[in-house]
């Protein structure tokens, strides 16, 4: 399928929501991580669309400022694909895409709630193994993490919180802060 992928555009914004809808259901901002991005904008040079040739909105793929006790994350989602188009590659296109930019943004480490067959191939590993928690209820081997950078875990335990406002959210692995 012939698509390109783009940092997310203003015009997008309102067909993600029901776009989220139509994979995820309305039920989803009852989840666990859906607290975790409550408050918090997605993180705007981690945030991407896929679109047809006709700018037609196929998928998107959005990250949010965490926070590791006082270490820098990104929590990944929602990925989302029309439900006609899933399993022609989009989805891993937006997420192999999300992930190198993440690591241009000098992201270290990634969380994310997904099935654990879909996000093993890029390396994401069972969170819980790592000693990070999620609060709130999750199935546990749903829960997975990535080192972008080798090594970034060392040390690195506990709950995953909340980036509570501008000033607060952990973007000191954006390159662009990365002097301060």
């Amino acid at each position: 399928m012939n698509y390109k992928i783009l940092r997310e555009r203003p015009a997008d914004d309102s067909l993600i929501e029901p776009l989220l809808d139509r994979c995820f259901g309305f039920d989803r901002h009852h989840k666990t991580v859906y607290r975790l991005r409550e408050g918090v904008a997605p993180i705007p040079e981690l945030s991407f669309a896929a679109v047809a040739s006709d700018d037609g909105l196929l998928g998107s793929l959005r990250f949010w400022p965490v926070c590791i006790g006082a270490a820098p994350a990104i929590l990944l989602g929602p990925l989302a694909v029309e439900p006609a188009l899933q399993g022609r590659g989009i989805g891993r296109g937006l997420l192999r895409h999300g992930l190198i930019q993440a690591k241009c943004q000098d992201a270290k480490i990634c969380v994310v709630v997904g099935a654990p067959g879909y996000y093993a191939p890029f390396g994401f590993e069972n969170a819980g193994r790592h000693g990070l928690i999620l609060p709130g209820p999750v199935a546990p081997e749903r829960f997975q993490v990535l080192e972008i950078v080798p090594g970034a875990l060392a040390g690195v335990t506990g709950p995953i919180g909340r980036a509570e406002d501008e000033d607060a959210r952990p973007r000191r692995f954006l390159r662009s802060n990365s002097a301060a």
